[in-house]
């Protein structure tokens, strides 16, 4: 792509939790998230009010050829004005904690909705709770079988 001075080019490596600072984390570890991913990167950048974004998937890196990670494009003008980052580094501060949020609520979602169990009229689940007691139904029938291998001449 051409030089623009007004756009800023954002990496979801930027955000991984497990590379260090010198392998090419830009955000601190409490702005920074587990598995990043283009599509994360660009709802969390959405959610936090930024307006113009471009996003190229299948990109790489320089310092890291071997993955295909894409890259977002966001307007330095656009973020300054919606969001109020004047620089870089603030800006993936911003876009790591809201992302951050936003893997926390839905964790806890999940974790929520397996505590309280399938709901009525859910057939899948249902089905897969009335698996668990025939499991044990299961194991009689094993023995069963067993038995009646001795019987047998």
């Amino acid at each position: 792509m051409d030089h623009n001075p007004d756009r800023i080019c954002v990496w979801p490596g930027y955000f991984n939790t497990r590379t260090s600072r010198r392998s090419g984390r830009r955000v601190p570890k409490d702005s920074s998230v587990i598995k990043p991913d283009l599509e994360g990167l660009f709802l969390a950048a959405r959610k936090l009010g930024l307006k113009k974004i471009k996003r190229e998937e299948g990109v790489s890196h320089p310092a890291r050829p071997h993955m295909k990670e894409g890259r977002m494009w966001v307007s330095r003008g656009g973020s300054k004005q919606s969001v109020g980052a004047n620089s870089k580094e603030e800006l993936l501060q911003l876009i790591g904690a809201q992302w951050r949020q936003m893997q926390r609520d839905q964790k806890e979602a999940s974790a929520q909705r397996i505590a309280q169990g399938p709901q009525t009229g859910d057939r899948r689940a249902r089905s897969q709770r009335k698996s668990r007691s025939e499991d044990s139904s299961s194991k009689k029938r094993s023995s069963f079988k067993k038995r009646s291998s001795f019987k047998k001449r």
